[in-house]
């Protein structure tokens, strides 16, 4: 679906207008998307906290490069706004949440759009004065008569097709993050404050707190986070006189990687998730790929979609109820709906949260080329297994074959899975599964002879109005 701008973003005596392109909601496609009218009760928090998401989205971290704005996915849950970017090298995702205590007078909406922040817009936003009656319209209803012209122009919006990846990634990977450690106001606003400019390379380090401040260190201390190339946390300055405090967190398992931060403001947090290394972007990880390999989790992930109603927190036992579907499915329908850019996770809440973007059932399959190489090997009858190891398989790819060992769990065998191909010799399985390692653990999903004959005998027997 392509969206454009019927309006600019603009800042007169009557308020500020965000201009909104064409959104989903309840309700399917909306042209005029409105989400709230009101006041904002923090104004220079919520005008900072788009600039600070217009900067990076419009930076390249690595082999630093400005580059050109792309706009910020807005969602409006009923009781918080979200407004989601990626940097320009994809390596550093942001999330600001205004909360439903930092907006006054209104009520909010549901839906998701794209937010206009074009260099005027930027130039606007970045002058809102600390005392001022703030007005938000963000809808596309209200624009000024000094803005008549320029409201006129239609500006494409597309969004990165490696966004729509680096959604999916993204949520597979904050879902193993767990909080290290907080620091309060003093130490927050002297770490940002000693922060290098996103020009800067190199510096990564330890962190860890100590007497309310941080300290970096070479070494891993017992309770740290390793943050690669600090110079990625730069934008946060815009914030700095806002800043409450602050928190890190690491991942629990050694198959993910990378660390977030939060920032927390007044009725307002900004949260950052970094790859592991500066030159890697999220859209490359490939760590949905298990699920989106399990049988049936298509279908699933369309029953599951058409029960979401834009909630900011998913209650899964409820979904899945609701549903049908044990937890383990409606978990791994998440995942389909999560490669698709349809769910997010809030490392706050700990839990899913639901964004509607234009369905392309095909985009999955573009976007994950171990998965659909996987499905061939299945379906050319590439594999076969070892008679005195049952989890070790032989597959035979590109005119070779490999040995794929998969782990000890039938219920997770990718976990602790060895190849003896080139992908898992480079990457050791911190990237997803190799497609041999996917190929095998499809297979082993596939229910036995045995079990389809006792599903079938528990199942109740026809009636006659149903033969």
């Amino acid at each position: 679906m392509n969206r454009v701008f019927l309006n600019t973003t603009t800042l007169d005596d009557s308020g500020l207008d965000l201009a909104l392109a064409p959104g989903l909601g309840l309700d399917g496609l909306d042209s005029a998307p409105s989400f709230f009218h009101g006041f904002a009760t923090y104004p220079q928090v919520v005008a900072r906290g788009l600039v600070t998401l217009a900067d990076i989205t419009a930076t390249r971290y690595f082999n630093y490069v400005p580059t050109h704005a792309r706009d910020p996915i807005l969602s409006a849950h009923g009781d918080r706004l979200r407004a989601e970017c990626f940097s320009a090298c994809n390596g550093v995702y942001a999330c600001l949440e205004i909360l439903e205590s930092g907006l006054d007078g209104g009520e909010i909406g549901r839906g998701t759009t794209n937010v206009d922040l074009n260099p005027n817009s930027r130039a606007v936003l970045s002058a809102v004065p600390a005392q001022t009656l703030l007005h938000l319209n963000v809808g596309a209803d209200g624009f000024t008569a000094s803005t008549l012209d320029s409201s006129l122009t239609e500006r494409p919006v597309e969004m990165p097709q490696r966004w729509i990846r680096a959604l999916g990634n993204a949520v597979s990977m904050h879902r193993d993050f767990v909080e290290v450690f907080q620091v309060p106001q003093s130490g927050a606003r002297a770490f940002l404050a000693s922060l290098p400019p996103a020009t800067s390379t190199g510096k990564s380090g330890w962190l860890s707190a100590q007497r309310g401040s941080v300290k970096m260190s070479a070494r891993q201390p017992a309770q740290g986070v390793y943050i690669a190339g600090l110079h990625r946390l730069s934008a946060l300055k815009r914030l700095l006189t806002h800043v409450q405090g602050m928190s890190f967190y690491a991942p629990i398992s050694d198959t993910t990687a990378g660390a977030m931060v939060t920032v927390e403001l007044p009725t307002a947090r900004l949260t950052l998730g970094l790859t592991e290394q500066q030159w890697r972007g999220h859209s490359g990880e490939g760590s949905l790929l298990v699920d989106l390999a399990k049988p049936d989790v298509r279908e699933d992930a369309a029953i599951v979609s058409a029960l979401l109603s834009f909630e900011p927190i998913i209650d899964i036992p409820r979904l899945s109820h609701e549903a049908a579907l044990p937890v383990a499915r409606t978990e791994a329908a998440l995942a389909v709906l999560a490669a698709s850019g349809r769910v997010g996770w809030d490392i706050h809440d700990n839990a899913y949260f639901h964004r509607e973007l234009p369905d392309n059932p095909d985009a999955i399959d573009k976007a994950n080329p171990r998965l659909v190489a996987a499905r061939a090997l299945v379906a050319h009858n590439a594999l076969r297994r070892l008679a005195d190891s049952p989890r070790t398989w032989l597959v035979r790819s590109n005119k070779a074959e490999y040995q794929t060992t998969l782990g000890p769990d039938p219920k997770q065998p990718e976990a602790g899975a060895r190849c003896t191909c080139s992908w898992y010799l480079k990457h050791a399985g911190n990237r997803g599964p190799c497609k041999h390692v996917l190929a095998a653990s499809m297979i082993e999903a596939q229910p036995t002879t045995e079990e389809l004959v006792k599903t079938s005998d528990n199942q109740p027997p026809l009636s006659r109005d149903r033969l």
